[in-house]
């Protein structure tokens, strides 16, 4: 499945079912680029973060975490900001208090990203309105 039908199938902002149905894609796609690079479909990927940003759930920074350290491609086609979809300071406090170590790596890259000005202009729903432009 490529984005186009991916989009036409549950379209930006899916329903709670069609929520698991990333999930379970992206967990799919990740598993794939991790395997090589170039075997996950990374626009899939993004396309994907994107939905779970719009969803707003602290619960899937990991996961969209996961699928941006999946490859170097990955982590150039999935922006740093879709990891804070509750917002900067609640992803860095949700961050902070997971004990895994890939909770830890993306505060990390969060807090450098932030001191190198990353953030300065971001706001949810900024970010959100880009996105709903982008796949409109």
């Amino acid at each position: 499945m490529d984005e186009d039908e991916w989009l036409a199938r549950h379209g930006v902002r899916p329903d709670e079912r069609g929520l698991d149905e990333v999930r379970t894609l992206l967990a799919e796609q990740i598993r794939l680029e991790r395997e090589s690079q170039g075997y996950g479909d990374t626009i899939l990927m993004r396309l994907c973060c994107v939905q779970l940003f719009l969803a707003a759930a602290l619960e899937d920074v990991l996961l969209i975490w996961s699928a941006k350290t999946a490859s170097w491609d990955a982590d150039c086609s999935i922006d740093i900001e879709l990891l804070c979809a509750a917002g900067l300071e609640q992803t860095k406090a949700y961050l902070s208090g997971l004990s895994a170590p890939e909770g830890q790596a993306a505060l990390k890259r969060l807090l450098h990203c932030e001191d190198a000005g990353y953030f300065d202009e971001f706001s949810p729903s900024g970010q959100s309105a880009s996105y709903l432009a982008y796949y409109a």
